[in-house]
């Protein structure tokens, strides 16, 4: 392993998105341990600068257009690996170089060939990332975490109902169709959960998601209805955060504000459409329900998501029932309020 006192620059690069970069936070966590004096630095694109600004490990926090080449890293660890980041890199005044190995030959198996060579175990990309710095630094298991501010508590605070009754964060967007549930699904969950306990909903969601939140809305009875509080579009990255960490349970699709919520160690129930375990994005550590359509012979279709069903029929999440989603919701919830 290379000696402590030779590294004392670090320099982290992961450029998007939003679930990508919270999964890089345990790594954060493995170099502090392994250099406890070294300055961190972490590069990434500005829209994604508010989820490390508050990280203590953090030195400074950087996007492409402000890094300089002034300050020497004796290491730069890649967990982008794509044209942009190793120009970048190129650029820099660096020495060692490690960099996270995508094997993305093996998405491309699984998704057009179905052929699967991931093997039988689960590896979190969190794994995939620290296997980067092997033989560098020592294994350390470490959570993802978020640090929302004083003034990002503050607002979360103020948005949710401080009465003793639950709240359930309902995360209902992805960038694709094909990982989004249904709205009426999402409704159907919704009002049965309501209609067996009491329990505040939130939905959460930015701007891109307003048209699926007045699906949701418009298909919830009046009684179900008060029971939710809509906040998509209206929230920052960390105050959205920040609202998760004051969630007792929280309904997701495979999108970043399900790893947002992990980094709190919440509850997650998960609707998982075009995703596979196989690629690496599950929870990480913090318990969670998988709701999948299992036995598809046309699942995966992506390993990112489509614009449309290629079969037509959506079955991934079609078939997925929202009575067994939202049983397991009050299951959860009904033990927790023992």
């Amino acid at each position: 392993m290379t000696s402590m006192a030779a590294v004392e620059n670090i320099l982290v690069v992961r450029l998007s998105s939003i679930g990508d970069i919270i999964l890089t936070t345990p790594v954060l966590e493995q170099l502090r341990r392994a250099f406890p004096l070294a300055r961190i630095d972490y590069c990434t694109r500005a829209p994604f600068v508010p989820l490390l600004a508050s990280n203590p490990v953090l030195s400074s926090v950087y996007t492409p257009e402000n890094l300089t080449d002034v300050r020497h890293y004796d290491l730069v660890v890649d967990l982008q690996n794509n044209a942009r980041s190793r120009s970048m890199v190129r650029g820099l005044k660096s020495g060692t170089v490690k960099r996270y190995r995508k094997q993305n030959w093996k998405k491309v198996l699984l998704v057009r060939l179905k052929i699967n060579l991931y093997g039988d175990g689960y590896r979190s990309v969190v794994e995939r990332y620290r296997a980067s710095l092997h033989g560098l630094v020592p294994d350390f298991d470490a959570p993802c975490v978020l640090y929302p501010s004083c003034e990002d508590r503050a607002f979360a605070a103020g948005s949710v109902a401080d009465d003793g009754v639950p709240v359930l964060a309902v995360c209902f967007g992805a960038n694709h169709f094909t990982k989004r549930y249904p709205a009426a699904g999402f409704a159907s969950v919704i009002s049965m959960v309501t209609e067996a306990r009491p329990v505040q909903v939130l939905l959460l969601g930015g701007k891109e998601d307003l048209s699926e939140a007045e699906k949701i809305l418009a298909a919830l009875s009046e009684s179900a209805r008060r029971r939710v509080r809509t906040l998509v579009g209206a929230t920052s990255l960390m105050q959205s955060a920040a609202l998760l960490e004051r969630s007792d349970a929280v309904l997701c699709n495979d999108t970043g504000l399900m790893h947002m919520a992990s980094a709190f160690g919440k509850r997650l129930f998960v609707l998982f459409g075009s995703s596979v375990r196989e690629f690496g994005f599950l929870p990480w550590q913090t318990p969670f329900e998988l709701f999948e359509t299992e036995g598809l012979g046309c699942r995966p279709c992506s390993h990112i998501g489509r614009a449309t069903c290629p079969e037509g029929h959506f079955r991934c999440m079609n078939d997925i029932k929202a009575e067994r989603i939202a049983e397991k919701i009050v299951e959860t919830l009904n033990r927790g309020s023992r």
